[in-house]
């Protein structure tokens, strides 16, 4: 039998419809102030486990020191992957400028770029000083003008990015400092006939949130470890690099691809470099590419991630850019706590799963629990 419509559930569902667009609509106007803050919460989340650790087997009890030694540790991490990335990288533009004197040399057969450029200067004076007096010199300053200042005004928002980073780590460093206190008391905003369902619900999102970044970091691990491989095999520039820096991207998924414009490069100036054909050099990196995304889609990713969470990749890169689109940078943070709220929202609350309302009523007895401990004890401290 249907449950009626009223009117109060019309315009109480039509509320909580306006409050939800209301809040995104906020959301997306205070991106630029609430995008270190959700930063923070994320890496806060990632770095928690490794702050207990250190805690309980290092047995360092002092949390400010743990989350410094914690968010240390992190630092080497990054650091030692960049160390790994960025002075192969280096050596390939290195590279670069000898292939370019090179090429400087067999087209003008000159190794002084500096006496070349005078001396077309100097040819060239008369038309020159022609096009700096037509018409067409200033409508093109007065286009590129706007985006010198541009360029100056993005140098600016560097030096901004820089600030917030350091905002970010502030934000993370106080949400470790009480981060037990944090996540236990936020459901206390809810009125207490509803913090059972909060609960539960925020139950399940933690689960679905911790299967999917161990499932996807081994996912990342794997096709890491395969491009590292293939690249060595095939004899490409920064092997080992290139894959960590693949498996890097990977944990967004499919954001490796992108990796193809780096690789592109680098087959360029393996090709300028040992005379090869250009074609031959890419054509080996791309089928390294083919193979490994055929492993990873054929068998790593549906034995990690179906095991994990039971959700296709596809749907996550959905969720990413339908969140991407409504809240920008921010979106892409919060895509996946959002896309598994309501996952977990329909398996509890619309396919009703046996196993969900098992849960759901262990939940609500511990919290009843909580609370008529919480009021005891606030009781017997009033008596004394």
């Amino acid at each position: 039998m249907s449950k009626e419509i009223t009117f109060d559930k019309f315009i109480r569902w039509a509320g909580v419809a306006i409050l939800v667009l209301a809040v995104l609509y906020v959301v997306n106007y205070l991106s630029e102030v609430l995008l270190p803050f959700f930063i923070a919460w994320f890496f806060a989340y990632l770095l928690y486990p490794v702050v207990k650790f250190i805690e309980n087997k290092l047995h360092i009890k002092v949390r400010a020191l743990s989350i410094l030694l914690a968010m240390g540790a992190a630092i080497a991490l990054v650091g030692g992957v960049l160390w790994l990335i960025i002075p192969p990288m280096i050596d390939q533009f290195d590279k670069l400028g000898d292939v370019l004197t090179r090429w400087l040399h067999q087209t003008t057969h000159t190794n002084n770029l500096t006496l070349l450029i005078r001396e077309w200067l100097q040819n060239n004076q008369e038309q020159i000083e022609h096009f700096l007096k037509s018409k067409d010199f200033s409508d093109a300053l007065k286009t590129t003008m706007p985006k010198v200042f541009s360029v100056v005004g993005q140098t600016a928002n560097i030096v901004l990015s820089i600030v917030a980073s350091m905002i970010t780590l502030l934000y993370m460093f106080f949400i470790l400092l009480d981060y037990e206190t944090l996540t236990a008391n936020w459901v206390r905003i809810f009125p207490k006939k509803n913090r059972p369902f909060w609960h539960a619900l925020m139950h399940d999102v933690e689960r679905e949130l911790n299967n999917y970044i161990r499932g996807q970091g081994m996912v990342a691990l794997c096709m890491g470890i395969m491009f590292c491989i293939g690249f060595t095999i095939i004899g490409f520039p920064m092997a080992i690099g290139l894959g960590i820096l693949i498996g890097i991207m990977d944990l967004v998924p499919y954001l490796h691809t992108f990796a193809l414009i780096p690789t592109a490069f680098l087959a360029m100036l393996k090709a300028a470099d040992t005379g090869q054909n250009f074609w031959v050099v890419f054509g080996l990196a791309f089928l390294v590419f083919c193979v490994v995304q055929v492993i990873t889609d054929m068998v790593v990713t549906p034995r990690i991630m179906g095991k994990a969470m039971g959700l296709n990749p596809a749907i996550l890169l959905l969720s990413l850019s339908v969140w991407g689109a409504l809240l920008g940078f921010i979106g892409l943070i919060v895509a996946l706590p959002l896309t598994t709220l309501l996952i977990a929202y329909w398996q509890r609350y619309v396919t009703r799963e046996k196993p969900q309302y098992h849960e759901l009523k262990a939940a609500i007895e511990k919290t009843k629990q909580q609370e008529n401990n919480q009021e005891t004890s606030s009781t017997d401290t009033t008596e004394k």
